[in-house]
């Protein structure tokens, strides 16, 4: 159905496997407001990566699993890196919704 992968001990998976997992999972999209403007994923929420990462506990609960998503990967890759650090489950969207070939965009 989907790869769902750990690499350097964090979950990760392409964002072209999300789309059975859409509407069904707590997805970000960390990219800036200017930047989702211009089409996400179905079912994103907007949270701007400084947002996230300043505040997390105002976004994230620790219990439960978010699967973050940036333009390419490597800002959503940094931020599970540092969140996972404080005890957040997260997932990778590896690729970015810049590789998306799917046709669930919002």
């Amino acid at each position: 159905m989907f790869d769902l992968f750990k690499k350097e001990g964090s979950k990760v998976i392409h964002v072209n496997d999300m789309d059975p997992l859409l509407g069904k999972v707590n997805l970000i999209d960390i990219r800036e407001t200017y930047e989702v403007r211009g089409g996400t994923l179905k079912g994103a929420k907007n949270i701007p990566m400084g947002n996230l990462l300043q505040t997390p506990e105002k976004y994230l609960k620790k219990e439960e699993e978010y699967y973050i998503l940036c333009q390419s990967g490597a800002r959503s890759s940094a931020a599970v890196r540092t969140l996972s650090k404080l005890g957040y489950q997260l997932v990778n969207v590896a690729g970015g919704f810049g590789s998306y070939a799917g046709s669930k965009r919002a």
